[in-house]
This record gives C-alpha cells, sequence and structure tokens, in this order.
C-alpha cells in the first residue's frame, strides 16, 4: 500500500473509531485471543481472588477471558452436552471443581490446552497446592497447644470440589503420627451453613471437643456461629482453626492455613501461556506452599469448664470441654 494511500485509511479509522474485528484477526491467524475459564461459583470468594491473577497475566498478553459456570447440575450438564467453548477458546483454566471421565475426555476434545487449578489433583498440567501439608499443619498446631480431643468437619464428598480427601488424610495422618486420632468427623456442605449443620451436630454428643479443624474458612465461620448461639466461647472454651485464609478470616479473627490463591491464578496463566507458545509441556505439575496465620480463635487448652452460663435454654445440657456428661433427653 502506497505511503499516501495508508495515511488516508488511517486517518478515515480514526475518524470512525474503527477497532479491528477480533473474530475476522481470528480467522486469518487461527486464534481467538481468549482463554476459557471453568469453575464453580459456589467459591466466589476464590475465584474472584484467584481471577485477579489470571487477569493481570493474561490482560498483558492480550487475552480475554470467557467465563462458564458449572456450579449447578443444569449448568453443568449444559456445558458439557453442547461444549460452548469449542472454536471460542485458544486454551481453558479449570478451577477447583471435580470432573467425570466423560467430563475430561469433552476438554479433550477441544483441542485446546488445558491447565487444571487447585482442587483437580491427578490432572496434568495443573497448578495447586499441597493440601495434605496444609491440614497437617493445622493438626500439628492444635497438638503443640495441648488438644488432644479434637473434632473435624469435612466437606460433602458430594459437593464437587476436590480437595475435601486429601485434607482429611493429611489431618489424620498428622494425628496419628503424634499418637493421637479422631473418630469425630461430621461431614456435611461446603460452606457457612455446612459449618453450623455439622457443629449443631456436634453439639449432640456426650462429650464436647477442645478443638475444632474444619476443612474451610467458611465452614469455620458457621462453626463459631452455631457456638456461640448456645454460650460456648472461641477460644476459651473451644478452639477452632479453618483452612484458606478467606477474606472475611481476619475479621473473625481466624486461625487458619493460608492458600496463595491470587499467585495461583497468575501462575496458571503464565503456564498457560507458556504451552501455547509451546514453550512448556503438558506434564508440569506446580505445587504452591501454604502457612499457618495464627490469630485468635486457638490457645491452649485449660482445664475443662463448665458450660452453663449462657447455654442457650431449649438444650436441656451443655456438655463440658472434653469430658463425657450423663446422657439426657437432648443429649444422647
Amino acid at each position: 500500500m502506497a505511503p499516501g494511500t495508508r495515511d488516508r485509511v488511517l486517518r478515515a479509522a480514526d475518524e470512525l473509531a474503527y477497532v479491528p474485528s477480533p473474530a475476522a484477526a481470528g480467522l486469518a491467524t487461527g486464534r481467538t485471543s481468549t482463554v476459557g475459564v471453568l469453575s464453580s461459583f459456589s467459591s466466589r470468594w476464590f475465584l474472584t481472588a484467584a481471577l485477579e491473577g489470571v487477569e493481570s497475566v493474561l490482560r498483558s498478553a492480550g487475552y480475554d477471558l470467557l467465563l462458564h459456570n458449572i456450579g449447578d447440575p443444569a449448568a453443568r450438564d449444559w456445558f458439557f452436552s453442547m461444549s460452548p467453548m469449542r472454536r471460542r477458546v485458544d486454551a481453558v483454566l479449570a478451577f477447583a471443581t471435580g470432573l467425570t471421565g466423560p467430563e475430561r475426555n469433552v476438554l479433550r476434545k477441544l483441542d485446546v490446552p488445558v491447565v487444571y487449578v487447585n482442587g483437580l489433583r491427578g490432572l496434568l498440567p495443573h497448578v495447586g497446592i499441597d493440601d495434605e501439608a496444609g491440614a497437617a499443619s493445622a493438626a500439628r498446631h492444635l497438638l503443640l497447644l495441648g488438644h488432644v480431643h479434637i473434632a473435624m468437619i469435612s466437606g460433602n464428598a458430594d459437593d464437587i470440589v476436590g480437595t475435601i480427601s486429601p485434607r482429611r488424610a493429611g489431618f489424620e495422618s498428622a494425628l496419628a503420627t503424634a499418637g493421637a486420632s479422631t473418630d469425630l468427623v461430621v461431614v456435611d456442605s461446603w460452606g457457612v451453613r455446612g459449618g453450623i449443620r455439622a457443629t449443631e451436630q456436634l453439639l449432640t454428643h456426650s462429650t464436647l471437643p477442645t478443638a475444632i479443624f474444619t476443612e474451610s474458612d467458611e465452614m469455620a465461620f458457621g462453626a463459631m456461629q452455631a457456638l456461640r448461639r448456645v454460650g460456648i466461647r472461641v477460644p476459651e472454651d473451644v478452639s477452632i482453626i479453618g483452612f484458606d485464609d478467606h477474606e472475611f478470616a481476619a475479621a473473625f479473627d481466624l486461625t487458619t492455613i493460608a492458600q496463595p490463591v491470587r499467585e495461583q491464578g497468575a501462575v496458571a496463566a503464565d503456564l498457560l501461556l507458556d504451552i501455547v507458545a509451546g514453550a512448556a509441556d503438558r506434564s508440569t505439575e506446580t505445587v504452591l506452599p501454604t502457612r499457618l496465620v495464627v490469630r485468635g480463635s486457638t490457645r491452649r487448652v485449660g482445664p475443662a469448664a463448665s458450660l452453663e452460663h449462657g447455654v442457650d435454654e431449649n438444650l436441656d445440657t451443655a456438655p463440658e470441654l472434653g469430658r463425657p456428661v450423663a446422657p439426657s433427653a437432648g443429649n444422647p
């Protein structure tokens, strides 16, 4: 194109506020400049923080995001039956959601790189944390504080998250190594309401633990709420430790195992771009460290104290910490 013609075209484009069509560019290059993100929106705090890291990397590389929620059965069925990402993305980031064999096959048929993030263990390439080691740190923290009667609130296996079994395994392994164990594991849904229900179930036992480990901070929030309702103090009566370092964990003064959420997103996005560019293979496993964050919800265990003060009048009796009490109608 002659210089004069080129100048006139550029002036006309500027006057008309012309923007090149990504679709047209994609026809020419075979690229869409879009990365698909697959996640359950049930863990919105995690997804929001992780996407900050993803977006910071992809934006500088000129990529857009196409976000799909598979957090409910209808959305999940639609996504894996319709495969709406086909020919619309150059790569996929799959966040913290369990995938069946047929679902993984759908992603493979997209014929684009896929990087699995956080809970999707055993699938490569993968970026995440060592859930077992983090949960083991939680167990050791409680043991060092002198707790021996420790309960655990675990996520429901039907909630497809992918981090439940490793955290439970790590916690129980650390207790076993120290010569302790817990057979007091209560399972409920992953979230605040699940934490409330699980703690209410613990309150029906004849012995109340001196410490509780929850597999997520949101479950810990629910546990703290349920205990407060019946006059049981945290940490004076029961210590609680969570997992994640949720954005509200500091506000609840919750001791927790922190995972680097934003960094996981950024590292996963960098890895994905490297694979797209042919600079990394698809067998990469990146494990980021967790760390214990001690706040005010745990403390050294003291002598068991009666919890008659402040107990909800609907409860026949309140269990003493770490001690059995005589069964009653509401306390089997």
